[in-house]
């Protein structure tokens, strides 16, 4: 079997696509309860949501996320698969007494995988959490600070994701497209490590020795545990990050993540650095279950193996 397969590139994309649908709601309620302000706890911020903007405030800013992050999910799980397969090719050739699965060889595919999506995936996360946080009212969102643009009135900055894409590049230029891309590496590459290897060790564990691959159950279950143990731990980094890419919707406020974290700590505590971990790692769950099981579905469809859908 050669190194290079582009199925898991077609499987990932299918599993990023079910993994905006089923977490994109809940993704509005934490950027909300991150960058936003006079929320309160996840409850309230959904109860304020709703009220303000209906069931459609939910859904606000998907449409780019669900054209790109299915690409950005193909990248993704294309290249830590075969960095992964590689690797372990590579050392397979080199001792014949080695584990199923090496930790290294999941541990350097997870970084690269969390390198590469970062590339990727800076520029859509803007897109989704600007389009998200337009609608924070502009009096709340001041705090006495100067509105980088005046006479803004009750109309939307931006008028849609193409709109926003131009705009950020008109006022900002082309490295605007990448504000907060500190942060987010030091978010996803340890994230996609905390991501990807409980993933694989999960569903080894929790799979039969007799079983010749993992059920839907055993992909779901693992999927939803590694997704929530991910999102969990990134919390403080995805504050931080959050927060980057929503200024500069009215004004701006940080000059980098150090100046972001010295502001947030100062104005708010350390309890700010972990807003939103219930509302990530309740919603890492789902995201991360549909993913997976979208993911290893759609790889079993595309090389005719369905062998592995039986518990």
């Amino acid at each position: 079997m050669g190194s290079f397969q582009l199925d898991d590139f077609a499987a990932g994309w299918i599993g990023g696509a079910a993994s905006v649908i089923v977490g994109h709601p809940l993704d509005t309620v934490k950027t909300r309860l991150q960058a936003g302000v006079n929320y309160g706890n996840t409850l309230s911020c959904i109860r304020t949501v709703y009220r303000r903007e209906s069931v459609f405030g939910f859904f606000k800013g998907m449409s780019f996320p669900l054209a790109s992050i299915a690409v950005y999910n193909s990248v993704v799980f294309g290249v830590f698969s075969n960095t992964q397969r590689f690797l372990s090719q590579h050392h397979a050739r080199e001792s014949e007494a080695r584990g199923s699965h090496s930790l290294s060889d999941l541990l350097l595919a997870s970084m690269v995988a969390g390198v590469v999506s970062v590339g990727l995936g800076a520029p859509v996360d803007l897109i989704k959490i600007r389009l998200q946080m337009q609608t924070q009212p502009f009096q709340e969102g001041n705090l006495g600070l100067k509105p980088r643009t005046v006479a803004l009135g009750v109309q939307p900055v931006y008028q849609g994701p193409v709109h926003c894409i131009a705009t950020i590049v008109r006022t900002e230029g082309l490295a605007g497209m990448y504000r907060g891309v500190g942060a987010m590496l030091l978010r996803d590459v340890p994230g996609y490590c905390l991501y990807f290897i409980p993933y694989v060790f999960l569903n080894d564990w929790i799979t039969p020795e007799a079983c010749t691959g993992p059920s839907p159950c055993a992909v779901w279950l693992a999927g939803g545990l590694a997704g929530a143990i991910s999102w969990g731990t990134a919390t403080p980094m995805d504050v931080v990050k959050s927060r980057l890419q929503a200024d500069g919707v009215y004004l701006n406020k940080y000059k980098g993540i150090l100046d972001c974290i010295s502001q947030s700590y100062r104005k708010e505590g350390l309890k700010v650095f972990f807003r939103g971990i219930t509302v990530n790692t309740v919603r890492g769950f789902p995201m991360s279950a549909a993913m997976f099981l979208g993911y290893e579905l759609s790889l079993q469809a595309l090389r005719g193996d369905h062998t592995v859908t039986s518990p």
